[in-house]
Formats: structure tokens, C-alpha cells, sequence
């Protein structure tokens, strides 16, 4: 370019030093400040703003700032430099910001800009805000150490900017045990997501490698800063797919400054809120069971595995279900209850039974059942005592108090307490079984049910009758809601996830093309959005993939296009790497040909991360074995994983989605592990697509049909 870029390197040297030195001159006045314990609330105010700024200059020190942009707002005279930063500083000297925060309005300039000589917008508290850029850079601070300096746009240029250098310059960094924030490379497709309104279901259809679950989580962030007075960190929650994922991602909030909000799993969450004494039964080994090798073939091209004729986790995760539930629980609440007359001593007034039918069904006819219960046996405790107080002989009163009190609990014990477990188990049961509910499917729900034990499926609708029996306290309610792998997830969990929302503020991101859960998940992102009125959600598609390079994502592309899942491809940016190597092994060498790759790749420096992907977990068990026993040290990760700590891992394809790695081994890709069914190919394609850098396919025997060929 024409603009001369040692020139701007020395001059953000300087900018450099000076913004370092004026923010570590802020911290140490602060710090100096002797810190208030008192019991006085206006100091006590004052205390936490000036801790929260302690702690907000102290995370910009090292890092500063990643970006500048030059901009003349409409009706100035001169541009004005920019400092983008993740959190805001102000020149205590002037008054006016020293960095941007990235979330403020002004920032989302450097994220929309892609270049052009027209006018650049943005929308601000005062409206919109016009004017023209000058420049746009980026900068990669480490530890107050300026090591790079980039110009995406130069106005006046008559060279093209190199917009593309700098995200593939972060693109082309390793990967450690952690997501890390993508503040620096937000693109102009992303941040419209991210700065997406509040109080709407925004529905995210993303490829492999989009950066959806990053793009989420930014958002949040974003909420807290523009909605600051009305949503809270402690009332927001992310639900993902598994423990050891929600470790994957636990750095990305504290990054971003960001604490306080629940990172957990649907099932953990769900459970955690019913009272019944159930358990939630290990999915370990329905997983393995599930995704067992030749499952997905075992029907044919296209079909379904013959044991999933009638899909249970679909078929209790839709929203026909939920209706069907809701008729038996409108015909409960009608029937649950017929009071009789209670007869507290003999000569004593009878409570009607009619009257108690009205406390019940009328007066208290809009509280839940439990509330109902409770209110309507306080009442029959307050009118007892009235009646007791009739009598003036103290003995005669104790007396009757002890008949009237064993003559209540008979009452009462035939008015037995709402169960949410008990309810859904009479679903299931032969003798009252509604003709609805297919009959394989309530055997062995009933099997686990007996057990008080509830697979994964069952939770969604046992939290809801929970829900509808007992209410939701305004604690239970929360300001935003986000959902990863939303594919996995029913139209009946969305529905309960509802009642727990305020204004149905969502963000459910996820890849239908990445949907091997499709027994339990949905097919179309449509069957969620019917779930709200229409003009309260939002669609966005991310269709270019930021992880691996283009011969990885055509290679994934190839294995894709055998799905029929309708969804666009993926589109890789322009960074290439190695072409995808599959290799033939003799089946008696199958190990040794994995060890023999695993060494060759961990000896590469560059490969911080290498995965070697099975089919399953026992498979993957005989791979980690082999691994070990020749000196190398793998982790192996399962289904009941509690956290990933990088290197050198193996895993079943089936716990990979969500991770990304270095480099990729996916082993055993052949005709009998993954045949030519919809749901062997997203398999497949999930295993290609957690590689960033490198990918590396073995099989023996026949390749597998999903196996793009030359």
C-alpha cells in the first residue's frame, strides 16, 4: 500500500505508550483510595463503581485496545481516531473516552465497515449518525507489547485493502483446552446478531465453524451493556449440550468481563428445579447404544435404524404431545379433587362439601393446584378453629380439637398432594393408558418410571406438569435465554424454556446439518418458531465458515451432500492449508497405522490440539489403549465427561460436536461404520469439521460411500 506501515507502526508505539501510562496512572490513584468497609449505603455505592473500575483498568492494561477507526461524523471538520477496546476508559484529563468499549454504539462501525468510498452509519441514542472513514486498523496488543499493525481500509488508497489479513492472521493462530472471544474479528454478519434487539427468539442457523456459540455469547455481553437497566447477569443462562462442553466455553465470558451467569445443561437445570424424588438415568449408554457401529445402517439408505420405528424422543418432544398433555391436565384439574362433607366431631357443624368445592374451583380456580391445595386446607384450618372456639370447657374443646385434627388427616389423605411424577406415570400405565400414547413406548417408559427414573426425554414434560401444578416464582423467570446445539433440543423443552422467559428474549443458535440427534431434535428450525407469535422471533443464517481451511470444508461439503439435510454449504474464507489425506490401512494394522499418524502430527509443534475421532466409546477405549501403550499420552473423552483439558485427545464422534482442534484423525471411516445414510453423514461431517488446520481420514476395507472422491 501506499500508506507507509512502519510510519503506522511508530506512530501506535507512541499512542501505545502514552494510553498505557495514563490508564496504569488511573489505577494506581484508585488504588490508593483506601477501600470503605463502613456501614453507610452511599459509600458503600461509591465503593463497588470505584472497585468495578479497579478491576475494568486493570484487564486494559495488557490489552488496551485491538482496533482504530478514523471517523468524521457529519458537520465536523477533521476525522476523529477511534480506539476500540473490550472495555471502555476514559482520558481523565478531558473528559472524553481514551477507548471504546466494543459494545457502544460508535464500535459497531468497525465491525459493519467493509470498506467503499460512501458515507458509513451507525445508530445512536440521538438517531443516526453519518459521516465518512478514514481508516480502519487493527492491532494485536500482548502484554503492552505492540506486535502487529494492519490497515483494512485507507481512504483514498489506490491500492485494495487487504480486509482479509488480519482474520487470517487470528485464524491461523493454535487453539488451546479453551473457546476463547473473537472481539478483534467480529464480522458484519455476526455483529448484526449480536446487536440483535432484545426482547425477540432470534433463531441461528450456522455451518460448522460460524461461530455461533462465540456470536452468543458476545450477545450476552451485549445485552448487559445496552440493556443494563433491565436485564441482569444472575438472571440470564446458557444451556449446552453436556458438561464438558460448558468447560470448553467457560473462559469466554470472564474475557469479556462478563460473571454471573449460569452456564449448565438442560437436564441439570430442569432437575434441579423438580421436587418429586426422581433420578435422571445415565445416557452414556443409550449413547453408545444409539450410535453403535452399522445403527445408522442397519435399515437401509435413508431409513431409520429399525428399533427407532416410532422415534420416542421425538414424538415426546413435539408440540402435538404437549397439546395432548395439556387436555389431560385440563381434565385433571376438573376431576382431581371431589370434596366431601367433613364431619370434624359428632353434634358439630359440617363443613359442605359444596363449600369446600368453592373455595376450591371457584374462588381459587386461577392458582395452581399446590397453591389451590394449600390456600383451601388453610381455610378448613381457620374455619375449624372457628368452630372450636364455640366450645367454652377447655376439656371438652382438647378433646375435640384431637378428634377433629385425626378426622382432618383422613380428610386430607384422600385429597392426595399433586405429584408431577405420579401424573406423568398414569400416562404410561396399561390400566388408564390414553389411546394415544403408543403402547412399545409407555412399556418402557413405565419400566423406568417404576424406578422413579426419567430418561432424558421425559424431563421436558415432567418439568411442565411440575410447573402447572406449582406455578413459576418470578426467581425462576429469566431476562435471556441461550441455547447451543438448539438442534438437539425439542419443540416441548423450547415450550417449557417459555414459561421461564421474560419476554421471550432467546437466542437458539445451532446446525441442522449437524443434527445427529435427529431421533430427539428437530428437522426444521420452523417447529420452533411456531412456537412464538410471529413477530417476536428473528432469522439469521451464518454460512461462512471462519475454523478450517477451504480443502478441509470442500472435503466436509462432499461428506455433507449425502445428508438431505436442506441447508446451504458451507463457505470457507480464503485460507489454505494441506489437502485432506485419506489413507487405506490393512485391517490387521489398523492400530498401528493410528499410532503411527498420532506421532507424525504431535510432532509438528503447530498441532497444540490433535483429536483422533471413533466411531464409539469402546472403539475409542481400544484406540487410547493402543496410544498409551506405545508412550503416548491421550485423553479420552466420554459421554460423562466433566471437562476438556486439550493435547492429545480420543473421542467418539457423537461428543465431538461443539470442539475444534489443531488437527484431526478421524479414524475407521469405512463402508460398515459409516454407510450412505442421512444420518452416517452428519456424523462424518461433524468429525471432519472439528479440524482447523489438518485432516487426516484412515479406514480399512471398504472406504466408506460418504468419502468425497477425486
Amino acid at each position: 500500500m501506499e500508506h507507509d506501515i512502519q510510519s503506522a507502526y511508530q506512530e501506535e508505539l507512541l499512542r501505545l505508550e502514552k494510553a498505557g501510562a495514563a490508564i496504569s496512572r488511573q489505577l494506581e490513584e484508585l488504588r490508593a483510595v483506601a477501600r470503605y468497609t463502613g456501614p453507610n449505603f452511599t459509600e458503600q455505592v461509591l465503593e463497588s463503581l470505584r472497585e468495578e473500575t479497579r478491576t475494568k483498568l486493570a484487564a486494559a492494561i495488557p490489552e488496551p485496545y485491538f482496533g482504530r477507526l478514523d471517523f468524521q461524523e457529519e458537520g465536523t471538520q477533521t476525522p476523529a481516531p477511534l480506539y476500540i477496546g473490550k472495555t471502555g476508559v476514559e482520558d481523565k484529563d478531558t473528559g472524553k473516552p481514551m477507548v471504546i468499549d466494543w459494545r457502544a454504539p460508535v464500535a459497531s462501525l468497525f465491525y459493519s465497515f467493509t470498506g467503499g468510498d460512501g458515507p458509513a452509519e451507525y445508530d445512536s441514542p440521538d438517531g443516526l449518525i453519518e459521516g465518512l472513514v478514514y481508516l480502519k486498523r487493527n492491532l494485536v496488543i500482548r502484554k503492552q507489547i505492540l506486535q502487529r499493525v494492519t490497515d483494512t481500509y485507507i481512504r483514498g488508497s489506490s491500492e485494495s485493502a487487504v480486509s482479509d489479513e488480519f482474520l487470517l492472521y487470528r485464524l491461523g493462530e493454535n487453539k488451546d483446552n479453551k473457546l476463547r472471544d473473537i472481539v478483534s474479528t467480529i464480522q458484519a454478519e455476526q455483529d448484526k446478531i449480536i446487536r440483535a434487539a432484545k426482547n425477540k427468539a432470534l433463531v441461528i442457523q450456522g455451518v460448522a465453524g460460524s461461530g455461533k456459540t462465540t456470536v452468543a455469547l458476545h450477545r450476552l455481553a451485549f445485552l448487559l451493556y445496552q440493556y443494563r437497566d433491565q436485564v441482569q447477569a444472575d438472571r440470564m443462562i446458557i444451556l449446552a449440550p453436556n458438561r464438558m462442553f460448558l468447560d470448553y466455553i467457560s473462559g469466554v465470558l470472564p474475557e469479556l468481563g462478563v460473571g454471573d451467569i449460569a452456564q449448565t445443561t438442560f437436564n441439570d437445570w430442569a432437575m434441579g428445579r423438580l421436587e418429586d424424588a426422581a433420578k435422571l438415568a445415565d445416557e452414556a449408554p443409550y449413547l453408545e447404544k444409539r450410535f453403535a457401529t452399522g445403527a445408522a445402517s442397519a435399515a437401509g439408505k435413508g431409513k431409520q435404524p429399525a428399533e427407532e420405528s416410532i422415534p420416542s424422543g421425538r414424538w415426546k418432544g413435539s408440540a402435538q404431545f404437549l397439546e395432548r398433555l395439556d387436555a389431560e391436565l385440563a381434565r385433571y384439574e376438573k376431576t382431581s379433587f371431589t370434596p366431601q362433607d367433613y364431619h370434624p366431631w359428632e353434634g358439630a357443624t359440617t363443613l359442605a362439601g359444596r363449600t369446600v368445592y368453592h373455595w376450591f374451583y371457584v374462588e381459587n380456580k386461577h392458582e395452581p393446584l399446590f397453591k389451590r391445595r394449600e390456600r383451601v386446607v388453610a381455610r378448613i384450618k381457620r374455619w375449624l378453629e372457628m368452630e372450636l372456639e364455640e366450645t367454652r370447657d377447655e376439656r371438652v374443646r382438647k378433646e375435640r380439637k384431637k378428634l377433629a385434627t385425626v378426622r382432618l388427616k383422613a380428610y386430607l389423605k384422600a385429597w392426595e398432594e399433586p405429584s408431577a411424577l405420579r401424573f406423568y406415570r398414569s400416562l404410561f400405565e396399561a390400566s388408564s393408558r390414553r389411546e394415544w400414547v403408543p403402547a412399545p413406548l409407555a412399556e418402557e417408559t413405565m419400566k423406568r418410571l417404576k424406578k422413579n427414573e426419567l430418561l432424558a426425554e421425559d424431563v421436558a414434560p415432567v418439568l411442565y406438569i411440575h410447573n402447572r401444578f406449582h406455578g413459576i416464582h418470578g426467581n425462576d423467570r429469566f431476562d435471556h435465554i441461550v441455547i447451543d446445539e438448539a438442534q438437539d433440543f425439542s419443540p416441548f423443552q423450547i415450550a417449557v424454556l417459555k414459561q421461564h422467559s421474560r419476554n421471550h428474549s432467546f437466542t437458539i443458535l445451532g446446525d441442522l446439518a449437524q443434527g445427529i440427534h435427529d431421533y430427539k431434535g428437530v428437522h426444521r428450525w420452523t417447529e420452533f418458531t411456531d412456537l412464538f407469535p410471529e413477530d417476536e422471533t428473528d432469522t439469521f443464517q451464518l454460512n461462512r465458515s471462519y475454523r478450517s481451511t477451504m480443502e478441509i470444508i470442500h472435503f466436509a461439503n462432499g461428506v455433507l451432500s449425502h445428508s438431505g439435510v436442506e441447508v446451504d454449504a458451507a463457505v470457507p474464507v480464503f485460507r489454505s492449508g494441506e489437502q485432506v489425506a485419506v489413507e487405506a490401512v490393512p485391517a490387521k494394522e489398523r492400530l498401528s497405522a493410528i499410532v503411527r499418524t498420532v506421532r507424525e502430527l504431535s510432532g509438528n509443534e503447530q498441532h497444540g490440539t490433535l483429536a483422533v475421532i471413533g466411531r464409539t466409546e469402546a472403539e475409542c477405549r481400544g484406540i487410547h489403549e493402543a496410544l498409551e501403550q506405545e508412550g503416548l499420552r491421550p485423553s479420552l473423552l466420554t459421554a460423562n465427561q466433566q471437562s476438556y483439558g486439550g493435547g492429545l485427545s480420543v473421542l467418539p464422534v457423537y461428543l465431538s460436536k461443539g470442539f475444534e482442534f489443531d488437527a484431526v484423525l478421524v479414524a475407521d471411516a469405512d463402508g460398515s461404520r459409516y454407510a450412505d445414510t442421512p444420518r452416517d453423514a452428519k456424523l462424518l461431517y461433524v468429525a471432519c469439521t472439528r479440524a482447523l488446520h489438518l485432516l487426516r481420514v484412515q479406514y480399512a476395507g471398504s472406504p466408506s460411500p460418504l468419502l468425497p472422491r477425486e
